[in-house]
């Protein structure tokens, strides 16, 4: 009689055994399939970063007036107005001669008067 207690907790030790056995290869298991997930995610993240670095470089180099002209035209075709499709805009042109006028002076080493005439 002394037996049957005996085999019952023996038998439930096993058991207990065995579960926490497939528990842990379970969890094992999903660490392994997160550590694959992980580093898959971070081998995206890098690409992604130097995709990124490229596009940035890549939009720079399209702000520059060079690159606008050269794209305009090759890629579309475009090409200088002539002259008689010009149309000056009022004020507009007085405003660049100024303009110009200022930078002309200031690189010259004059100042400019109170009227916009430059002193010598």
């Amino acid at each position: 009689m002394t037996q049957r207690p005996f085999l019952a907790l023996w038998t439930l030790a096993i058991a207990a055994t065995v579960a926490a056995f497939v528990v842990h290869l379970a969890l094992r298991g999903r660490t392994v399939d997160l550590g694959y997930r992980l580093g898959r995610a971070r081998a995206e993240q890098a690409r992604l970063r130097e995709v990124k670095r490229v596009l940035s470089l890549e939009a720079a180099s399209y702000e520059t007036p060079q690159r606008v002209e050269m794209v305009a035209r090759t890629l579309l075709g475009m090409t200088p107005p002539p002259p008689e499709r010009v149309i000056p805009v009022r004020g507009y042109t007085a405003a660049v001669d100024e303009r110009e006028r200022e930078s002309t002076d200031a690189e010259a080493g004059r100042a400019p008067s109170a009227q916009g005439e430059v002193q010598e």
